[in-house]
This record gives structure tokens, sequence and C-alpha cells, in this order.
């Protein structure tokens, strides 16, 4: 359940992650603010990975290529994520995983990532060629929805 502090902190966090330099200024799109935590919500993956690219060339680290593989790697991991609430591993051969739950949207979840430091670097990894995003929605979870970010070489 969102809270009025909850409500507060999204709206601070998007309007943050608004006045950033990526996508040249404009506004985010509705790929990347459109609530997970909705019957029939869908990520729009090829947004999301745009906008980590763009942070990626910010911090001098090469581009990502979307992988459906990894896609669907982070899909299974969030998922079980969501449904027992326990963090799930390192997948063996990826390079880096990142985690977020209680976030409705990718530009929520990608504002909190780039603010703390071990995550932010992780986003930047050199050794990273590609990613897989999963996002899993349960309504009986304390945290509701749980992000999976994989990047492999």
């Amino acid at each position: 359940m969102a809270t009025p502090t909850r409500l507060a902190l999204a709206a601070t966090l998007a309007l943050l992650l608004g006045a950033c330099s990526f996508g040249g200024g404009q506004p985010l799109s509705p790929g990347l603010t459109q609530p997970m935590n909705q019957p029939g919500a869908q990520l729009n993956r090829v947004e999301a990975l745009f906008l980590l690219n763009d942070y990626r060339r910010a911090q001098g680290a090469a581009d990502l290529r979307g992988d459906t593989v990894l896609d669907s790697t982070a899909q299974t991991l969030a998922t079980n994520y969501a449904k027992s609430g326990a963090q799930p591993t390192l997948p063996p051969g990826a390079v880096a995983m990142r985690l977020s739950a209680g976030y409705t949207t990718f530009a929520e979840v990608f504002s909190g990532w780039r603010g703390v430091p071990a995550d932010a670097a992780a986003l930047a990894s050199p050794g990273a060629t590609r990613a897989g995003l999963g996002v899993a929605y349960d309504p009986n979870s304390s945290l509701g929805v749980y992000w999976v970010l994989v990047l492999d070489d």
C-alpha cells in the first residue's frame, strides 16, 4: 500500500530523474514511468535499456545489448523473488546483478540504483556487454514490485 511518505518519495525521485540530462532534457517516456503494480502492466525493455545506456555513456562505459536469454533469466529471478521474498543469487557467469523491490516504475528503480555507489558502479561495469531485465508484481507481498537486472559479458 502506498503511504503518503512513499508517494512523496516517488514523486521526488521522478522529478529528480526528469531533471537529469538523460534523453536530452526531454520528459521521461510513458514506458519508463508506467507503474508495474497494475494487472497487465508491461515493462518497455527497449526504453529501459536506452536509459541505462545513456547512464553508461556518461560514465565512460560502452553500451549494453539487450539479450532475450538474460531477459528470461532476469524475469524468472524476479518472479521467484516476488513469490518468496528471498533475494536471488548471481547467476553463474554473470558479471553483475542488481535487485530492488518496492519501486513501481523503472524510472524510480533506476534512480535508486544510481543513488547507491555500489549499484551505480555495477550499472557502469566495464566488463558487461549484455543486459537482461525482469520485473514481477505480487499484490500479496509487502513490497509489491520486484526488479532484477542481470549484466553479462
